[in-house]
């Protein structure tokens, strides 16, 4: 049998309320124990009953580990303004890469031809100059390109016209 999905809210009845509070603080307990044992672990847990009682568990000292957790708060509280720091200097690095990207587009939507209608002549002359120089890079590199694959052709077809050569030149002495 399948238990009902309990919907997390505070119960309303005194009584099922009491009730509740113990088997669930046992369970707790009960996980906290075997995470200990299981895992290793130092677990320390301490509950605040709404009569104010108090029940704790702990795998070791719970003095210690109350010393140990608020040494780590201390710890934590003295690192937060370096860690804001850090935080608001990588905001300003992804706002800065966001403000760049923007250019880019703006770029390339030009190169494309798009948006020319808002240029100013100097913004005009410089996207000529961009596409100027980028179909020379282009043509370089075509032109590497196409000698690269003819002088593979040449390397190909040399030795086996230097073979018809010389095939055409002993059948002729024969």
């Amino acid at each position: 049998m399948v238990r009902g999905k309990i919907q997390m809210k505070r119960i309303e009845n005194a009584t099922s309320r009491q009730v509740t509070f113990s088997k669930r603080r046992s369970g707790l307990l009960k996980k906290a124990r075997e995470l200990s044992v299981l895992c290793d672990a130092e677990v320390s847990v301490i509950i605040f009953s709404q009569k104010g009682r108090v029940y704790e568990y702990s795998s070791s000292d719970m003095q210690k580990a109350i010393e140990r957790y608020s040494k780590y708060i201390k710890e934590v509280q003295n690192d937060k303004p370096e860690m804001e720091r850090y935080t608001q200097q990588l905001r300003l690095e992804a706002a800065n890469m966001v403000r760049k990207i923007e250019l880019l587009e703006v770029s390339q939507r030009k190169l494309l031809g798009q948006g020319l209608g808002l240029c100013s002549v100097d913004e005009l002359h410089e996207v000529e100059s961009q596409l100027e120089r980028s179909l020379r890079n282009i043509r370089a590199r075509k032109e590497r390109f196409l000698q690269e694959e003819n002088a593979k052709l040449s390397e190909k077809v040399i030795p086996s016209f230097q073979n018809s050569i010389h095939i055409f030149t002993t059948s002729h002495e024969s």
